[in-house]
């Protein structure tokens, strides 16, 4: 290769050389240049850090009374559950109810064959009136005796015969007034009838078949479903706290729930507290009552039980999701005037329907983070934004100095 090429090649690698320094170094001075603009701006470092405010929803710390309650795993109960079962043998002929209806006190439910007692009852009546006949022979005996006696024309034996004949006879009419009375109950046990309201259940044999007072199954079950009760437990140390509320002979309010914990069932008061502590279990069991008109508690039915103890006057309240955990316990991120944030230890009593109580930590009228806590680290400043779905207000939008102008009809 001539001296002349090798010069050229060493220069086109030179300025290539020349070129590619220039296109580095300004690059590196452009990068340089934007992380100090994104420092400045609050967005090159962590969040909170520097000199940016970190947006976050904000609530204020409220107080008002608040319900203090104790919850527990509860299966509802009929109030009253009658198997309706014959009293006497003898063939169904009739039943005059319908599956699942209402019944009341006295309705008529089934007919059993009326005639076997019928006849029973017929015979007692006959027999009484027999013996009734023979009192009243006995009584004329008797009282012609009495005359006879007087006269000395018969002897005390005589007399005395006829006395105890009326008194024998008196007794077997009196006999078949109770066997009357036993055939007319043995025929109206043959009408069976409902014993209390309550509901019908599935119908337990059919017309036609014949009925024993020993059979094991009945005819049907009834249920009273208005008033129903709720049974439910609660843990034995909380059973000192209950029996202080005066809840010894019931009273208190109680709400059922379903297993979601989230739609009311029905409210009712509370009837009885157990007089035992189940050892196995370590819990107490109670009793509450529920009129149940709208019928959403039913026989079997597993609910949460909530038992009001009392009402908190003037309690420190905030929003469920301002309470955040940490290896110290439950805290929340407290705003302070000069819209830092300060982060505070606090002592959460109960949380329900998004809201929580607490005892210690936290004073009314504080501002408190609601949303964007996950942005936040001591000491970092905040600006406040709407909460999702609340538009800001309307004098954020404009601008100062400008004047809005109706718009021009347009010319048709």
């Amino acid at each position: 290769m001539s001296k002349r090429k090798i010069i050229l090649i060493g220069a086109i690698f030179l300025v290539l050389l020349g070129w590619w320094s220039c296109h580095h170094r300004a690059g590196s001075d452009q990068a340089q240049t934007d992380g100090a603009a994104g420092g400045r701006n609050g967005r090159g470092g962590p969040p909170g850090a520097g000199g940016g405010a970190v947006p976050v929803v904000a609530a204020e710390v409220e107080q008002k009374d608040v319900p203090i309650f104790l919850d527990g795993l509860g299966t509802v109960q009929a109030f009253n559950t009658v198997t309706v079962r014959t009293r006497v043998d003898g063939e169904l002929q009739q039943v005059l109810f319908s599956e699942g209806q209402e019944v009341t006190t006295g309705d008529m439910l089934a007919v059993v064959d009326p005639r076997p007692f019928q006849a029973a009852l017929d015979q007692a009546t006959a027999k009484k009136a027999q013996d009734e006949a023979q009192l009243g022979n006995a009584r004329v005996v008797f009282t012609r005796n009495s005359d006879l006696l007087a006269r000395k024309v018969i002897d005390q034996q005589t007399y005395d015969t006829s006395k105890f004949a009326v008194d024998q006879f008196e007794g077997t009419v009196q006999g078949d007034q109770a066997a009357i009375d036993n055939a007319r109950t043995q025929l109206d046990y043959t009408q069976i009838k409902s014993p209390i309201n309550g509901r019908t259940g599935i119908r337990l044999v059919d017309v036609g078949n014949v009925i024993h007072a020993a059979d094991a199954n009945g005819i049907v079950v009834i249920t009273q479903l208005k008033p129903i009760s709720v049974v439910f437990t609660l843990p034995e140390q909380n059973l000192q706290e209950i029996l202080n509320q005066g809840a010894a002979n019931g009273g208190l309010h109680v709400s059922a729930l379903d297993r979601g914990n989230t739609t009311p069932l029905g409210e009712g008061t509370l009837a009885v507290v157990d007089n035992q502590i189940d050892q196995t279990t370590g819990t107490a069991k109670l009793k509450a009552t529920f009129p149940n008109d709208d019928l959403k508690l039913w026989p079997g039915k597993f609910v949460n039980a909530r038992l009001v103890l009392t009402t908190k006057k003037g309690a420190t309240v905030i929003p469920a999701s301002v309470v955040q955990r940490g290896p110290q316990g439950t805290y929340a991120y407290v705003i302070k005037p000069d819209k830092s944030v300060e982060m505070r230890q606090i002592k959460v009593a109960q949380t329900e329907n998004n809201q929580t109580v607490v005892d210690d930590g936290l004073k009314p009228g504080e501002q408190v983070v609601v949303d964007g806590q996950y942005k936040l680290q001591p000491g970092a400043h905040v600006e406040i934004a709407p909460a999702p779905g609340q538009q800001p207000a309307q004098a954020a939008d404009k601008k100062p100095g400008r004047t809005e102008r109706s718009p021009k009809p347009s010319k048709s």
